[in-house]
């Protein structure tokens, strides 16, 4: 660690290629020469003068003075002093004569809300244990493993005693083992950057380098990830770099003029979200939030970001679909910057649009993100899913559809927060019919959800059958686990998930055609799918039948590509689902009888609203006798006192 910014540093930061410039902004506990200070740096190109005030100096602006150290605004104080948990803001004396009091952009940990001064931490000292999991993580070709996330609000997954926010450390201790026993393989976490406000949910930032100080200390979120990663889990994190809040104490006129966003009004205002839209072409703004991105995966070890609102970001806010060139070569840097750092960690973005090749690489004109969430799907089969199902043939292109272009781009399959919040209702309750009805459809839905290709994410409470959509001010409603039904359905999902996970043709070829084919997408009149999940083995794949109506079939022929014996692996109106018990319960034989354009064919229950997987039973090979077993036999008839 250098004490004072060197000139390649400064120009780095300038030119918008200073990816670590958090360790030259922000406070720093420096030891040198048997001395200790605190550096304080900071970028404010048009102000006046900086001082730094807290609570140290009677909040006083005349006694802590920054130096200006270039002509681009950049001003650097060094207090020989260990300043560790000291709150500061820097005092900016703008050039209209404002005094504005703003926490440290670069700042690592701040005061819990409703303060908003920024706190002196070393992240240095968190002993890490993961080192098994980055090494596999190294490892890994995401694209072909299984990904089944659970997406999280820290502040409602579970509350503490007397309606308080759990910690960390106590998240560690109750939802790591919770995602680990229903066999998720990711944790996705609303943003935990700082922010001043509980209702944005994290999503309207103050902190880019903040870990929110809501849950604990930095080291406290460290231990956190740390835990997920020695139990297997990824942790990915929502992240916001296309707006952030207009709060005083903020980026917004940090330095009394326009410094992170854009000077044009129409440009800079979100008039939807009430904030303001970064300037992605100015260089320093660059460095500033790629440099976010690599902290978060330098210090934390995050192994994924969810980028927010990419359409906010490939086109002007406030126009008609006019692309923001600045917004895309900005993505496109930041994309290949990460891959450059860490190879191993994925972007996600969730875009709404049709823009072509989000997940293609930079250097064929992509935008480089690693999947791309799949919108369309989504808003197709909760469409579908919310018809009655008499109305469903009508609609019957809704479930196909997605099949034309699952390809096209690397996809996580959604089923968000954003599907069960003001007044959407939850995915139980937006099931018609009655109270059975609703959740057969609900364990029709996941099971679709996990046996089309791409990734998957669901939100908290969906394991749970919940039937309220979600309340952030309150803990998911756990006490439905008491009632048969929801207990059920939970079981259902653990089981889905072993599957899912032991299935390779569930997820090895999700980004490739030959991964799928539909025997039968032509059934309008029964609504009833079927089609073959395949993996990279020719020889392993699984069969998936789908009937989105209460109609219940016996001896349905669905038409398979190879002779033999077919099992059901997973049939989701099981009685211990909470199913009706129309299950295949014996070996399915074929037929010579070819159907659906297949060579050969099984009769098979079709049950209600439900779902089958089969899997075709592979017959035990004769085993061969290789020359290691000969030479183990031969050492064992000769302690015997046999000739060999």
């Amino acid at each position: 660690m250098v004490i004072n910014p060197t000139e390649f540093q400064l120009h780095l930061f300038h030119e918008g290629t200073l990816y670590h410039a958090y360790d030259l902004f922000g406070a720093h506990v420096i030891k040198r020469d048997s001395k200790t200070y605190t550096r304080f740096c900071v970028w404010a190109p048009q102000a006046e003068n900086v001082s730094l005030v807290g609570d140290f100096n009677n909040w006083d602006g005349g006694e802590h003075r920054l130096q200006r150290v270039n002509n681009e605004g950049v001003w650097v104080i060094f207090v020989e002093s260990d300043m560790t948990g000291v709150i500061y803001k820097y005092e900016i004396h703008s050039t209209t004569e404002e005094r504005l009091l703003k926490a440290d952009p670069f700042g690592f940990y701040s005061e819990t809300r409703p303060n908003t001064a920024s706190v002196v931490y070393p992240l240095e000292g968190y002993q890490w244990n993961d080192h098994k999991w980055m090494q596999k993580r190294e490892k890994l070709n995401a694209h072909c493993e299984p990904m089944s996330i659970y997406e999280v609000h820290a502040a409602s997954w579970k509350k503490g005693t007397n309606g308080r926010l759990l910690t960390y450390r106590e998240l560690a201790d109750d939802l790591v083992p919770y995602v680990v026993a229903h066999g998720y393989t990711h944790i996705e976490l609303l943003p935990l950057t700082e922010h001043p406000l509980d209702d944005s949910w994290g999503y309207q930032t103050t902190g880019y380098f903040c870990a929110t100080s809501r849950y604990g200390t930095p080291h406290d979120l460290m231990y956190f990830i740390d835990l997920c990663h020695q139990n297997g889990i990824g942790v990915i994190l929502d992240w916001v770099p296309g707006h952030f809040c207009k709060d005083n104490h903020g980026l917004y006129r940090f330095d009394g003029t326009f410094v992170y966003e854009y000077k044009n009004e129409h440009d800079r205002e979100n008039y939807v979200w009430g904030t303001a839209n970064f300037d992605l072409g100015r260089t320093e703004v660059q460095s500033f939030l790629i440099s976010s991105a690599i902290f978060w995966i330098d210090k934390y070890h995050v192994d994924g970001f969810r980028v927010d609102a990419v359409a906010n970001i490939i086109y002007w806010p406030n126009s008609e679909k006019a692309e923001n060139p600045y917004g895309i070569e900005f993505l496109q840097k930041l994309n290949k910057t990460v891959l450059e750092f860490e190879p191993s960690v994925l972007m996600f973005a969730e875009d709404s649009t049709d823009w072509p090749q989000v997940t293609a690489p930079v250097e064929y004109g992509g935008l480089g993100f690693s999947y791309k969430w799949n919108m369309g799907w989504m808003n197709d089969i909760l469409k579908y899913m919310e018809a009655d199902p008499s109305m469903r043939g009508y609609l019957h292109d809704k479930v196909t559809f997605s099949l034309m272009y699952a390809f096209s781009e690397n996809f996580v399959l959604p089923l968000s927060h954003d599907e069960v919040v003001h007044g959407k209702k939850s995915l139980l309750d937006k099931m018609p019919g009655d109270y059975w009805r609703k959740f057969a459809q609900l364990r029709l839905l996941l099971g679709y959800l996990y046996t089309h290709p791409g990734k998957k994410l669901t939100f908290m409470g969906t394991e749970l059958g919940h039937f309220a959509e979600w309340k952030d001010k309150e803990e998911l409603d756990w006490h439905l686990l008491d009632y048969d039904l929801h207990k059920k359905a939970n079981v259902y999902g653990k089981d889905l998930l072993k599957i899912y996970k032991r299935s390779k043709p569930l997820y090895e070829l999700d980004h490739r055609y030959d991964g799928f084919e539909w025997i039968d997408a032509d059934n309008r009149h029964q609504s009833i799918f079927s089609f073959i999940r395949k993996s990279m083995d020719p020889e392993t794949f699984v069969i998936v039948v789908c009937n989105f109506t209460e109609k219940v079939y016996t001896k349905y022929r669905v038409g398979v590509p190879q002779q033999g014996s077919y099992r059901e692996i997973l049939n989701s109106d099981m009685e211990i689902y909470g199913g009706s018990g129309v299950i295949n319960k014996k070996v399915l034989n074929t037929s010579g009888i070819e159907f659906h354009g297949k060579p050969f064919s099984v009769e098979m229950n079709i049950p209600p609203f439900g779902i089958s997987i089969l899997r075709p039973v592979k017959r035990r090979k004769e085993r061969k006798t290789d020359d290691k077993e000969k030479v183990r036999s031969n050492a064992v008839g000769r302690r015997k006192g046999k000739q060999a």
